[in-house]
């Protein structure tokens, strides 16, 4: 998550930056752009939700955009910014790509008391949304079913076949339907999220761009998410309908007066940023259904997507299920997963898998599966999304890489999905939450970077830690070459071997004097060329904490739950009543951060995590790692 991310509004633009590294960085790729020639088309959204399509000149910029929203919406532009994702659009818009959603935003500066007066010109006069009722949002060919959907649905809408909303889910929905009145697609637009200003159902209190239902993932950014994990499920592997990204307008559509009002502007059309998905005729969901007859290929594909895209939110309610042979309830399913914007959050959090107790998970992959999960490719993957989703945030696109490369290592070592799974997964102790083995190699691998940025920095002035061993072998501690003396470093800073696969919070503040007191952690490691693989025969190493992992942030106290999580998930009820957004969403631990690195210290740190991977995962099938049955906290989160 990004350090910023918490902030209040009036401290942080609603689709803020990153502080650091990413700010204000564009990492599309010239091969993959498409020209655009002669006028292109943006979608401007308010932090309020409202939507203007608006025309773009080849000499416009970002003051005339500004002037233009203001003329036709009415809406205040001074001490605003114009953005899109993590790019701050300063005034030059020849990077905005044809059809991108910009996101219009208050800076709360201090605003002077007079206000120019500007003269609107003709060409102003006429600047009106010129777009169409539904407006698809993206370049891809993929989204050819979905513009035969569109077509389907202003046809019904003209014959008077309005949409009909959705009740149940904690943010808006609509279902669309077709000229015989059939549900053909499920809208939601990410003005109407949980938290977000025209929620319909009373869960508001949040301008988009702030933190949501999960503090990684920001209010009104889960619509891009589902488009996300749609185009990421190449040749529907794991059957993710059609979705896509697109502006609609429509009466139907849900706008709040006023903080505490629920007031919906009868009559009025209302423009929405929205993802549309194919509705898929189903019997029943995953809880109304034994899982013993789902199909052990269809939970693998689905649970090989979740695991990419860091799903944090898969739940038995977003597995549909629908009976192929028209028999009696144990007869043949097909599975459909649905509700994916809970998906690529900002940071590492703690996924949520339904599937990773099911006797399917702990059968091995198909060789088909190993095939496809060999084909995969982590920065091609991104590139597409950068193209393809141009608000998307670069440190989701990290988590997408990092997950890929740990699912792609991990099944040709030989691990199952379920040992996979588990192995991403936190634990919780009472209050205490306590990092998933993936956290646990991320923060290794962080530290490793640490050690081999901070050695060949000056040192004057810096003083260095290093704890004795008492082995009377001194020798040791002089390599032949700086690099084998970072080498050998390194390998003192893990303990010993062992231990039940968890590094304990509450171990964090333990001494390097206990971490000495088992026999092997007194054993001198082997010497190496290379360190990693000297290193991890002791990863992962639970019952004694190197020293290095002390001086990480990763937040100071930040695993502290203090007893305000809530048992049964997010929400203990329906209705959020009179109580804050805060008091409505759990805490969520932050253990490691990608966002803070540069490009080549990321390339870095990916190196040093491939490299820790296999001893992890050779320790676990020895048996080193405690596999006990979590307490996993119920994340049902549907909207």
């Amino acid at each position: 998550m990004s350090p910023e991310l918490g902030k209040p509004v009036h401290n942080q633009m609603a689709v803020a930056t990153f502080i650091g590294p990413l700010n204000g960085e564009y990492h599309g790729k010239n091969t993959l752009e498409r020209k655009n020639s002669g006028k292109r088309r943006v979608f401007v959204q308010t932090e309020s939700g409202s939507v203007l399509g608006i025309e773009l000149d080849r000499g416009d910029n970002v003051h005339t955009v500004k002037r233009k929203l203001r003329l036709a919406l009415n809406v205040p532009t001074d001490e605003s910014s114009l953005v899109c994702g993590d790019m701050v659009l300063k005034n030059d818009l020849s990077i905005v790509r044809n059809d991108s959603p910009l996101l219009l935003t208050r800076n709360f500066l201090h605003r002077s008391s007079s206000t120019p007066c500007l003269s609107p010109t003709g060409k102003d006069l006429q600047q009106r949304d010129q777009s169409g009722p539904i407006e698809v949002l993206g370049y891809s060919d993929q989204f050819s079913r979905t513009k035969q959907l569109v077509v389907d649905i202003v046809k019904a809408i003209r014959n008077g076949i309005d949409p009909v909303p959705v009740h149940g889910g904690l943010g808006g929905a609509y279902y669309f339907r077709n000229c015989s009145g059939e549900n053909i697609a499920i809208v939601k637009p990410t003005d109407e999220e949980p938290y977000a200003p025209n929620n319909p159902k009373g869960f508001v209190g949040k301008a988009l761009g702030q933190p949501g239902l999960k503090r990684s993932i920001r209010v009104g950014e889960t619509g891009f998410r589902e488009v996300a994990a749609f185009l990421l499920d190449y040749n529907n592997f794991a059957n993710v309908p059609d979705t896509a990204l697109v502006k609609i307008t429509h009466s139907v559509f849900n706008v709040n007066d006023g903080v505490k009002g629920n007031v919906h502007r009868n009559g009025k059309q209302a423009s929405k940023i929205a993802s549309l998905q194919q509705f898929i005729p189903h019997d029943f969901d995953a809880s109304d259904h034994g899982t013993s007859s789902f199909p052990v290929a269809a939970v693998h594909r689905i649970g090989i997507l979740d695991i990419r895209i860091l799903n944090t939110d898969r739940h038995a309610g977003n597995l549909l299920v629908r009976k192929l042979d028209g028999g009696g309830r144990f007869g043949r399913v097909e599975l459909v997963p649905i509700d994916h914007g809970l998906c690529l959050p900002e940071s590492l959090e703690d996924p949520y898998f339904e599937w990773i107790h099911w006797p399917q998970a702990s059968i091995p992959f198909s060789d088909d599966e190993l095939v496809y999960i060999n084909k995969l490719d982590p920065f091609k993957d991104s590139d597409m999304l950068r193209m393809e989703l141009p608000m998307i945030r670069e440190a989701c696109l990290r988590v997408l890489v990092l997950c890929t490369i740990f699912l792609k290592e991990a099944a040709a070592f030989g691990l199952c999905l379920s040992e996979i799974g588990e192995m991403m997964s936190r634990e919780y102790r009472g209050h205490e939450e306590e990092p998933s083995e993936l956290e646990i190699i991320c923060i290794e691998a962080k530290t490793l970077l640490d050690e081999e940025i901070s050695y060949f920095e000056p040192k004057a002035g810096r003083e260095e830690f290093q704890f004795e061993l008492d082995s009377g072998e001194e020798e040791l501690d002089l390599a032949p070459t700086t690099e084998e003396k970072m080498k050998t470093e390194r390998t003192f800073r893990f303990g010993s071997k062992g231990g039940n696969g968890r590094y304990l919070l509450s171990k964090l503040e333990e001494s390097v004097e206990e971490g000495m007191d088992g026999h092997e952690g007194n054993e001198l490691p082997p010497r190496s060329d290379d360190c990693v693989s000297v290193v991890l025969d002791r990863i992962p190493n639970v019952s004694k904490l190197s020293t290095s992992l002390k001086n990480i942030s990763i937040g100071e106290k930040s695993w502290r739950h203090l007893g305000s999580m809530q048992k049964n998930g997010y929400l203990a009820g329906t209705s959020s009543g009179n109580r804050s957004v805060n008091e409505q969403r759990p805490m969520s631990s932050n253990f490691v951060m990608l966002a803070d690195m540069n490009e080549e210290e990321w390339m870095r740190f990916l190196e040093n995590f491939q490299r820790l991977l296999r001893p992890a995962f050779a320790n676990r099938k020895a048996g080193n790692v405690g596999q006990r049955q979590r307490q996993r906290l119920g994340t049902s989160c549907q909207f």
